[in-house]
């Protein structure tokens, strides 16, 4: 980060402050950042619910009137205000002109998902013929590994994180049993080592070598979903092809949040849902990837309409010609307005570019971090005080915008106690707290209010609970 000049984002921030001639913790340091925040216009795009609005918030406790604070956006992105007028208008075209719609107007529906695709191949570092807009992803999990896992009997693992999100330890397990294998022997689990959280970058590239020869497809997060943790996906990849495995990756607490290069890299195949940093609501469409050099060598093993060539599609004669790459595993037409919304979020996404989003989440979750460790270090001299461990690798370099927490005290009654003070983060069993201050729409204020209110939350915790347990 040139900003930084080889600082840390600490002593960034307070060489910012002692030029304003204010202390590190004071607000005129939070206000000073969002004035100098120049992207900070892309806020007013978004729709930002009120506190007085969300269910948990004890009114008794906050102004109601003011925004929430919503460090929640790496499991739900916030709703563009554009996606309503989206919607509306292709609701309103299929009320006039019905059938027509699939192949009239600024965005028909036989192919609307294609007249995006090209923002969303800048945002992952991908050509648009090596990306496709569909499905769910596990159900492109699912189509990429019935692709790419072909097991024999020298090689048949697949190597992913022991605490990998469900679904895709699902996916894994449930591939690995379609091919006759079992997961006891197929599935190879990296995990941390004893006493620690995250998983240590030269134990990845160490596992890799020595079991590479029997892997045949390394399946792993961008960003960890439970630590935070950013992984190395160019080194990963690298090695994984130096032992000859098909590398892969599943992108959906990395896209929006993280610099992406997946062509450049050479990553295989990769696959990402779109409601959490993309902002395209609950359920919104998913996407992946196929590397252009698997485009005529590499072929879906489940085939549908969509993946015929749009030239002949129409034809009707069922002789498959198919797309290559990527567009060759597409199934069926999209959901209009599924692709309404992360339209709107993808047009926001365009007015700028994720080195930008990168430089301020840098700075954002700095801030955030810089705070924690400032009021919420564990004191040896006060050891009924309760205290914050970051899980999150501090290294700039291994961290999206994510910070996990675990506390001193039960998570579950800071968490409600949050709540009531109109934050929006989540919990995530058994003891951690995940807390994510978006680019796109949170403010170095925002921070700085979630601050004080975690600061009430704890004690309030801690008086309603009166026990302690170590994180």
């Amino acid at each position: 980060m040139e900003f930084l000049n080889g600082r840390s984002p600490g002593k960034f921030l307070e060489h910012t402050a002692s030029e304003l001639g204010c202390s590190i913790t004071a607000q005129d340091l939070a206000l000073h950042l969002d004035k100098c925040d120049e992207i900070r216009h892309l806020r007013e795009q978004f729709l930002i619910p009120k506190v007085k609005d969300l269910p948990p918030s004890d009114l008794s406790l906050v102004d109601a009137s003011e925004d929430c604070i919503y460090f929640a956006g790496n499991s739900l992105g916030l709703q563009p205000k554009a996606v309503k007028k989206y919607i509306d208008d292709e609701l309103d075209k299929w009320a006039k002109i019905a059938i027509h719609g699939h192949f009239e107007g600024r965005l028909p529906w036989a192919f609307a998902e294609n007249c995006i695709e090209n923002i969303m191949a800048e945002i992952v570092g991908a050509k648009v013929e090596e990306v496709a807009l569909m499905n769910g992803l596990t159900v492109n999990l699912h189509l990429l590994l019935l692709a790419f896992y072909k097991p024999t009997k020298s090689r048949h693992k697949i190597l992913i994180e022991e605490k990998a999100f469900p679904s895709d330890h699902y996916a894994a397990e449930s591939q690995i049993r379609l091919r006759g294998y079992d997961p006891k022997h197929s599935l190879l689990l990296i995990k941390p080592r004893e006493g620690e959280k995250t998983l240590r970058h030269e134990d990845i590239l160490s596992t890799i070598e020595r079991e590479g020869e029997s892997t045949a497809v390394i399946l792993l997060s961008g960003v960890q979903y439970y630590t935070g943790q950013l992984f190395d996906m160019a080194a990963i990849t690298k090695a994984g092809k130096k032992k000859g495995c098909f590398v892969g990756f599943d992108c959906a607490h990395a896209v929006g949040n993280a610099e992406l290069y997946l062509h450049d890299w050479g990553v295989d195949f990769a696959c990402w849902c779109s409601y959490k940093y993309m902002n395209s609501g609950a359920g919104g469409l998913a996407g992946a990837f196929v590397h252009e050099k698997h485009a005529h060598t590499v072929e879906p093993a489940l085939l549908g309409w969509w993946g015929h060539n749009l030239k002949s599609r129409f034809l009707m004669n069922n002789e498959m010609d198919l797309n290559p790459g990527i567009n060759g595993y597409r199934l069926s037409n999209q959901s209009i307005l599924l692709v309404c919304s992360l339209k709107a979020s993808l047009e926001i996404f365009n007015q700028c570019d994720m080195k930008a989003l990168r430089k301020k989440s840098v700075l954002l979750t700095g801030y955030l971090e810089y705070l924690i460790k400032y009021y919420h270090t564990k004191d040896a001299d006060n050891p009924h005080r309760p205290y914050i461990n970051i899980i999150t690798p501090s290294n700039i370099k291994e961290r999206g915008c994510q910070l996990s927490l675990s506390f001193s005290i039960p998570v579950r009654e800071v968490f409600k106690e949050l709540e009531k003070r109109g934050v929006c983060c989540d919990m995530r069993e058994p003891n951690v707290l995940r807390v994510a201050p978006v680019p796109l729409y949170n403010t170095f204020n925002d921070v700085y209010r979630f601050i004080s209110a975690l600061g009430s939350a704890l004690t309030a915790s801690q008086h309603s609970n009166g026990t302690q347990t170590s994180p």
